[in-house]
């Protein structure tokens, strides 16, 4: 069966901001997103890549824009089924203040009972990502063969959700996974079972060295972690 490249988009202006984008439009790579960008041409450099696809959100169409313009045969496809997570009310507000919403320890430590106000539930997050993905795969293999690669960018929670699939974890554990900004993460499909070969690749372990707590307006990745929980879609990773 094909292989599947995933990779979440660069770093953006509410990944620094610490705002819950969700689907609010207008969300951009930082300057930092760009530079991770304009690096992901390079880290994929030796991998033949038949098809892209992209979550129809700026920060991912930005993030593969670099990818686009050094191969411009590649082909680029979008599917809102990998966009983000639907938030609903919760979208565009700081992570800081959601995290004294009742409903984040549901999110924390019961996601697939979760469901957000005005939004999705996360279950339906899952249920729609793989989807796409097994779709896809079908497709790719049809069209380029079992040894075919192809690539989704997408969003935190969407890969967390994948890669729990992949590994046969229930969705209630999924928050135990972490993938940082434009990290590769590879799931090779076969017809009995997946194999994930890379789990939120970024080539540098900045994201490992413990950073000083963050003000108080804006909850940190750090400060998350120190308290037990996961960054909701996914965090900021390392400086």
């Amino acid at each position: 069966m094909a292989t599947l490249i995933l990779v979440r988009h660069g770093r953006s202006t509410a990944n620094t901001a610490g705002l819950l984008a969700g689907w609010t439009p207008g969300v951009a790579l930082d300057e930092r997103g760009a530079e991770q960008a304009a690096a992901l041409p390079g880290r994929l450099a030796g991998v033949p890549l038949a098809v892209a696809v992209t979550s129809p959100l700026q920060r991912c169409r930005e993030t593969l824009a670099p990818l686009l313009a050094a191969r411009p045969e590649l082909e680029l496809h979008t599917d809102e089924r990998i966009g983000e997570c639907h938030y609903g009310d919760w979208s565009g507000r700081k992570l800081s203040e959601l995290s004294d919403e009742p409903l984040m320890k549901i999110v924390q430590q019961h996601p697939s009972a979760a469901a957000f106000p005005g939004g999705e539930s996360m279950r339906a997050m899952q249920a729609r990502a793989v989807d796409a993905v097994r779709d896809w795969d079908a497709r790719i293999e049809q069209e380029h063969g079992s040894d075919a690669v192809f690539l989704m960018c997408s969003h935190g929670d969407i890969i967390k959700s994948l890669v729990a699939d992949a590994l046969g974890m229930h969705l209630d554990l999924f928050q135990r996974i972490h993938v940082d900004p434009c990290s590769v993460t590879a799931i090779r499909y076969t017809a009995t079972r997946p194999f994930v070969f890379r789990l939120g690749d970024t080539g540098d372990f900045g994201s490992l060295v413990r950073r000083p707590a963050a003000p108080e307006t804006v909850a940190s990745d750090k400060d998350t972690e120190d308290a037990g929980d996961a960054v909701v879609g996914g965090g900021a990773g390392a400086a």
